[in-house]
């Protein structure tokens, strides 16, 4: 049996932390954050049928970010490699100016890698998971052996949560409001489904949606033009959803394909398990090196 322990293996922040149900709600606050960046939401919508895909985008995003996590270093290797090869035939067209530019330019694959890193760690962190300043910053790092396989270059990144705010702070400026990312937020407000599943989306979708949402940062919600509540009622909020997806039992959830995690135990032992609590008893989670699939050891 292959007991390759893949990008990050059974000791590190990320095999943690994305086993909880929780990322769902970040990866949906990745989205809205990602579509204020002008030029990376035009490579989205041109060139993706998100409007008729909804929950097939979603799961292969899912798919993609469970393979990295749990799945073994040549399986992640053949995913960062097909989505490598998917953005070098894709470009996208500013309409005020006419220019034609790559989706795969560093700058839009930075700002989507960073958006997704600071969404997952802040939600995490947010709804209560034992995330530390140390556990942070080893969280940010580990991440750059999955920035390289998106195309990117490892030390261009950043690789502590100091350095992910001072990235934010340097790119705002750049940062606005547009007819796409409105789309795309009245796409993730009530995203189209069938007749039939219409109270269910109101009854759970959109009110995760307004969750994830309501935990960007005030500026975000500034640039959208839509006010969010309180931030100790969208702490309290996010932290009820977290308890109610929790109740689901993992062997459950994991069951769900592609079943990563449940893969990765059979492949590594039932020892493996990964959970948020390791965090707080597993002093060897902040002693291992992430080797970053090839790329060298990518610890601070």
């Amino acid at each position: 049996m292959d007991r390759d322990p893949g990008l990050f293996g059974p000791h590190s922040v990320t095999w943690q932390l994305h086993s909880d149900p929780v990322m769902w709600i970040a990866g949906v606050r990745a989205l809205y954050l990602q579509a204020l960046h002008p030029r990376a939401v035009r490579g989205v919508t041109q060139n993706s049928d998100f409007r008729q895909d909804t929950w097939g985008r979603l799961m292969r995003t899912a798919g993609f970010v469970g393979t990295l996590t749990y799945g073994t270093t040549r399986a992640a290797e053949r995913a960062g490699a097909r989505v490598r090869g998917i953005h070098r035939r894709l470009d996208a067209l500013d309409p005020a100016t006419g220019e034609r530019y790559r989706v795969d330019e560093p700058e839009l694959l930075l700002w989507v890698h960073c958006a997704e890193i600071d969404s997952y760690l802040h939600v995490a962190r947010r709804c209560g998971l034992p995330v530390s300043d140390a556990h942070a910053d080893r969280y940010v790092d580990e991440q750059r052996a999955a920035a390289r396989l998106v195309g990117l270059d490892p030390g261009e990144v950043p690789a502590t949560e100091g350095e992910l705010a001072d990235y934010f702070e340097k790119v705002r400026p750049g940062l606005a409001a547009t007819q796409e990312s409105a789309d795309v937020y009245d796409f993730l407000r009530r995203p189209p489904i069938p007749p039939l599943l219409v109270p269910l989306r109101e009854a759970l979708w959109t009110k995760l949606s307004a969750v994830a949402y309501g935990t960007l940062p005030p500026w975000a919600h500034a640039l959208y033009g839509h006010p969010a509540p309180p931030p100790a009622t969208v702490t309290r909020r996010l932290t009820a959803v977290g308890r109610i997806l929790r109740a689901i039992p993992p062997e459950v959830r994991w069951r769900l394909p592609p079943r990563h995690i449940l893969r990765a135990m059979d492949r590594l032992g039932p020892h493996t398990r990964p959970s948020p609590s390791r965090l707080r008893r597993d002093p060897a989670i902040l002693g291992g090196a992430v080797h970053g699939a090839g790329g060298g050891d990518l610890s601070s």
